[in-house]
């Protein structure tokens, strides 16, 4: 075999390895509706890490790399969980062919309540300063089971989240906004967005 031949190989082959890798870890999604207002408007272009909540299986993990030990069963997280604040984009509970976009306020083991449009997690008000049309209304703590997340929109008046329809599985959960890339003035990450 030529020179030029297996380097077409090899130029061939690394790009559908970058291509499987980035659909395993990367994907885009069009936001709808204004729930998400003014975090994200409607028809935002966001990407997603689908892997920002990767499980591994410890114990078989641990099975192949020497001097690594594991109980059975044991989870590891690489790059975190979900966490309160996180934007995430889930399969919506109820219809799971549709995807919502909404963010954590309650993790298991969190009792969340609203009272007159102010979120309380585990008896502390929530600051939230991404809010900008607050809703007035009131609901009576909820304990947040294990495997299960709490999530709310920034546009309480406007939003259809888990005041609604209960909370979201941890199996639902599709990975987290990293980026909104559409319309381009609106390319920022998240993280520099609130930070303003």
């Amino acid at each position: 075999m030529n020179t030029a031949t297996r380097e077409a190989i090899e130029t061939i082959a690394l790009a559908v390895f970058l291509i499987l890798l980035l659909q395993v870890t990367i994907q885009n999604f069009r936001v709808e509706g204004p729930s998400m207002d003014a975090t994200l408007i409607n028809n935002d272009r966001v990407l997603v890490a689908k892997a920002s909540y990767l499980e591994v299986d410890a114990s078989r993990v641990a099975k192949w790399i020497p001097g690594l030990s594991a109980q059975e069963g044991e989870t590891w997280y690489p790059f975190g969980v979900p966490s309160r604040g996180d934007v995430i984009v889930f399969r919506w509970p109820r219809d799971p062919s549709q995807n919502f976009v909404k963010r954590i306020i309650g993790i298991p083991g969190d009792t969340v309540e609203i009272s007159r449009g102010t979120v309380i997690v585990n008896s502390v008000p929530v600051d939230e300063p991404y809010i900008v049309h607050p809703s007035n209304e009131t609901l009576g703590p909820r304990v947040i089971r294990e495997g299960e997340y709490y999530v709310l929109g920034d546009n309480r008046v406007q939003s259809d989240d888990s005041r609604h329809w209960g909370t979201v599985p941890a199996g639902n959960i599709i990975g987290e906004v990293w980026v909104d890339y559409w319309p381009l003035d609106h390319l920022a990450t998240l993280f520099a967005r609130l930070a303003l």
